[in-house]
């Protein structure tokens, strides 16, 4: 395992607390906060997915749209310099500045 768990297009923390000798965690990225427990890995990887079915369970109850981890856009600061140069680039290479850069994050992920 390790320390991320999915299902259903949703991610999950795991950590482990030395204290209460547990795992616990919590469904990433959504606005909601939903934690779930377990003494094993087996009991934290379905407790996971009892969260992730709670939630969306509980969201359809309430007549409200369960939040999506991902979107697909997301706003960055970067600066007034790498702004200028990355539009400059995106320019010349006739491209969008944010073709520019999903293309430089694709470049970039490859190689991890």
């Amino acid at each position: 395992m390790n320390g991320t768990l999915e299902y259903k297009g949703y991610l999950g923390s795991v950590e482990f607390s030395t204290e209460d000798k547990c795992l616990f965690g919590k469904i990433e990225f959504i606005n909601d906060l939903m934690m779930f427990d377990g003494e094993s890995v087996e009991q934290i990887e379905a407790a996971f997915r009892d969260a992730v079915d709670s939630y969306i369970e509980f969201c359809e109850s309430q007549g409200k749209k369960p939040n999506q981890p991902f979107k697909g856009s997301f706003n960055i600061r970067i600066g007034e310099e790498l702004h200028r140069k990355a539009a400059l680039e995106a320019r010349k290479a006739k491209s969008t500045l944010n073709d520019f850069v999903k293309t430089a994050l694709e470049e970039k992920l490859e190689h991890t």
